[in-house]
């Protein structure tokens, strides 16, 4: 019967429930999506974006709209204006992009004016394809990049912005769920072409991973690894198991790079309670939506408390772009609780915390950051940078890279020699 009622709640959230609503309802949820974000989100301040312009623009598409695809693409054109990774839906379609970073295999950005890939997922479709950070991309699915770029930048911001770009690379390389990427790409004055949807589209292969991989890595170095399930209060458990194997190593490394989806608090203050032998301030939040109400700013910070025993020896974190939203978080409340080496690239820079919010007639969910996050040292989450900041784009060596140099930091630590 559990079985039943979740595929019964997933084809739901999906596909709807099969009843057809009325324009007047569609009308109704989108004044109700539209003002929720503008009463709720919390990263106004650093958006370009007019939102009433917004309104103003998407209103008479709306009146068009008659299914549920066509308001669901209304929607997603909406969160483009606010160009932000972590604001999206909980449906899609068939033609609906792919989320980043957790549904992209390539991360890119316009640098000195250039489309560029500045990393590739390790053992992803696109790794396996050949492309490499620090190629220039031309073109996807043969439609040049300043082209394919025009559905998912925004047409309502007060003034340019380097990061609305940004995002569109990003969201037009992720692709959709149902049409295979091809992706050119210049190569010493040389256009290439690449398929990294062939043989297999990895990117929509549900690959069934352990929520964690542990082992001892050459010079009894332990190592975790967590695939993106820190949602998951049975990781706790497992997460227990694998450090209590791994307790008489001489130092650990803890992997955080196939994190993106995010997950909760209670994960992360389990796994950081492992580590410290006292209480201590791991991230600061900000409710921006209280003080534009009442005038009165709403501010505090969490709190992480020791549990069983604590592992005190050198910690590395290895992160990259996939490290996301929770896993971003564990990794600046480490910073902030105890000395620890942060390892590789930027990370996905998830804007604060998301509330989810479900349409009256639609059912649609939707999310959106609603709290501001910070280092306790007041540092907004997203502009962290590691100790160890890797350019993977001059190191295309076929390695892990960023693996090594965590290895490396540890061999050269007095207690290893």
């Amino acid at each position: 019967m559990k079985n039943f009622l979740f595929i019964s709640s997933l084809l739901l959230s999906l596909f709807g429930t099969g009843q057809k609503n009325s324009n007047q309802q569609y009308k109704e949820d989108f004044n109700y999506f539209w003002t929720t974000i503008r009463d709720n989100y919390c990263y106004w301040d650093k958006k370009q974006t007019d939102w009433q312009m917004v309104k103003a623009t998407l209103e008479p598409v709306v009146d068009t709209v008659t299914t549920r695809a066509s308001f669901i693409a209304v929607l997603e054109k909406a969160f483009y204006e606010i160009y932000d990774h972590h604001a999206s839906l909980n449906t899609n379609t068939a033609v609906s992009e792919r989320l980043v970073p957790s549904g992209t295999d390539l991360w890119a950005e316009f640098i000195n004016g250039k489309p560029m890939i500045t990393e590739v997922r390790f053992g992803s479709g696109a790794d396996k394809a050949g492309i490499q950070g620090g190629m220039e991309l031309a073109a996807c699915n043969d439609v040049s990049i300043e082209k394919a770029l025009q559905p998912f930048l925004p047409n309502c911001l007060s003034m340019p912005d380097t990061e609305a770009r940004n995002y569109a690379l990003r969201l037009l390389l992720a692709g959709d769920h149902s049409t295979e990427r091809k992706i050119t790409l210049k190569i010493g004055g040389r256009l290439k072409d690449f398929y990294p949807d062939k043989p297999v589209n990895y990117l929509e292969l549900k690959q069934k991973k352990p929520e964690i991989e542990f082992r001892v890595l050459k010079g009894n170095i332990g190592y975790i690894l967590i695939n993106n399930s820190l949602g998951d209060d049975d990781l706790i458990p497992l997460f227990d198991s694998a450090l209590t194997a791994l307790n008489n190593t001489p130092a650990l490394i803890l992997d955080m790079r196939n994190t993106p989806s995010g997950g909760n608090t209670t994960v992360a203050r389990a796994i950081m309670g492992r580590f410290i032998t006292h209480e201590g301030f791991y991230q600061k939040h900000e409710l921006t939506s209280e003080e534009k109400e009442s005038g009165i700013k709403r501010s505090w910070v969490e709190i992480v408390s020791p549990r069983k025993a604590t592992y005190t020896k050198p910690l590395v974190i290895l992160v990259d772009h996939w490290t996301g939203s929770v896993g971003e978080g564990i990794v600046i409340g480490f910073d902030a609780l105890r000395p620890t080496m942060i390892v590789g690239t930027r990370m996905a820079g998830l804007n604060g915390a998301v509330y989810s919010f479900t349409m009256p007639n639609t059912g649609i969910g939707f999310s959106f950051p609603a709290e501001k996050l910070f280092h306790i040292n007041g540092l907004p989450r997203e502009n962290f940078h590691p100790d160890k900041e890797i350019d993977l784009s001059k190191n295309n060596t076929g390695k892990d890279v960023i693996l090594e140099e965590g290895l490396k930091y540890i061999s050269a630590l007095p207690s290893q020699k």
